[in-house]
């Protein structure tokens, strides 16, 4: 394993008041102390205490710095790691760098720092993911899965599974050693039993992709309806700016306009959508299209109404879009109007939410339902998935487990039982690092910023 001396920038390079450089490897503590001198104290310096003290480029200070250091294997990376802390001008930080070059490290390539740890053992692959699922998070959902999962909560719920896999694997493979005698070591309806339990709880995690993704990207909430509904009123409303046009010729939006709102800890995409008619004009048609496919995409449709609409108008809405596992709110728009609004045939499951848009009215209570709909009750210790290739890993381990199943009904022999359940173990340790390739490992630390 490598253990050449990385360096890096671990904050923005843009400037600010401070700038953070890490480096680690073999080496580190003997390329710091030939550029930094104490002010009290002198080489060793004492591990994870803070040290003040100047940087020295030929001779001059470059600037006056904090320092940690740090031994292995208790550092972030397993390696023996130190950490300056600098005024965030960019000459400095350039500077600082360049010195380090010099003097016998190199530039970390993007995730370097974490896939260290990864190989040092100081963190499994889905905690390894997660550290680039936390810096990126900005909503409260977003950030407490991450959190869990860097804590290590899902590695764990799916190290339990990996455990009963390969439990079933060696009950059967030990049943090929004694096949002369005909022995069984794995009694074969307790295996279907442990299968059947095994399978839901994989099914669990693979249907919670669906709302673990968007809470970690943003909910997208498509708001439909015919022209002059209001759409883009309440999203300008929802918003508090005037983002969307607004104009009483009906047609005016012709692209979908989409901003996003934290709404009690969770991000949500709004979608304002062309409004939903037929049309002779070929732009807002393709306007109109565009809507169809953001309301099959979204996980949430607010279906807006003009209280002067017909009801069948109002119904043929609805019904523009039914995407299995979508969730439908009515919104009966213009309440300031002294028109009395209808309703039409609400979805099961949806609820019709009297508003405002231009007033403001109805728009706090709008909010809670949308929230209330996401079914997200906080970090209450479930596991949710948000990473697409454990989703697909995942896929493997039920394609895998069905298998099973069939074998297990049709009898077949435990050489080929085990081969399906051999499968499900890679795919499952796939996830968390226990099985892996080169190839896997360039392409998630790619994805990260080159200071961590």
């Amino acid at each position: 394993m490598e253990q050449d001396c990385i360096c890096a920038l671990a904050t923005p390079g843009a400037g600010g008041a401070l700038g953070m450089v890490r480096i680690s490897g073999k080496g580190t503590k003997d390329i710091v102390s030939r550029i930094f001198t104490p002010k009290r104290g002198t080489f060793p310096l004492p591990d994870r205490q803070v040290c003040y003290g100047d940087i020295l480029a030929d001779g001059q200070c470059l600037d006056e710095v904090l320092l940690w250091t740090f031994s292995a294997p208790h550092s972030y990376t397993g390696e023996d790691m130190a950490e300056i802390s600098c005024h965030g001008s960019p000459y400095i930080q350039e500077q600082l760098l360049a010195l380090l070059l010099q003097n016998g490290c190199r530039m970390a390539q993007p995730g370097e720092f974490t896939r260290r740890a990864f190989l040092n053992g100081k963190m499994d692959l889905s905690q390894a993911e997660a550290v680039a699922d936390l810096i990126a998070t900005s909503s409260k959902a977003a950030h407490q899965l991450a959190f869990s999962q860097l804590k290590g909560g899902y590695a764990q719920e799916l190290g339990l599974l990996r455990a009963e896999f390969i439990r079933l694997a060696s009950l059967l493979e030990l049943e090929l050693d004694f096949s002369e005698e005909d022995v069984e070591f794995a009694d074969r309806n307790q295996l279907k039993e442990l299968t059947s339990i095994l399978s839901a709880k994989v099914e669990r995690l693979i249907r919670s992709f669906r709302m673990g993704n968007a809470l970690k990207h943003g909910i997208p909430v498509a708001i439909v309806g015919r022209p002059n509904a209001g759409k883009s009123s309440l999203l300008n409303a929802l918003l508090a700016d005037d983002r969307a046009i607004v104009s009483p010729v009906p047609g005016t939006t012709r692209d979908t306009i989409e901003e996003c709102l934290n709404i009690e800890g969770i991000t949500f995409r709004f979608i304002d959508t062309a409004g939903l008619r037929e049309s002779d004009n070929e732009v807002e048609n393709m306007g109109i299209e565009r809507s169809r496919k953001a309301m099959e995409a979204a996980e949430i449709v607010l279906h807006v109404t003009d209280p002067r609409d017909a009801d069948n108008e109002t119904e043929a809405t609805l019904q523009a879009c039914e995407t299995p596992g979508q969730k439908q709110l009515l919104v009966c728009n213009k309440e300031d109007l002294e028109e009395t609004p209808r309703y039409g045939n609400v979805p099961q499951g949806s609820k019709a939410y009297r508003i405002s848009a231009l007033q403001g009215k109805g728009l706090d209570d709008l909010k809670s339902g949308i929230v209330q709909l996401t079914g997200y009750q906080g970090n209450n210790g479930e596991v949710l998935l948000t990473n697409a290739r454990h989703y697909e890993a995942l896929r493997n381990v039920r394609s895998a487990l069905e298998e099973v199943a069939k074998g297990l009904e049709s009898g077949r022999t435990p050489d080929l039982l085990s081969i399906d359940l051999r499968r499900a173990i890679w795919h499952l340790g796939s996830i968390t690092g226990e099985v892996t390739n080169n190839e896997i490992l360039g392409t998630i630390f790619s994805k990260f910023c080159v200071g961590k």
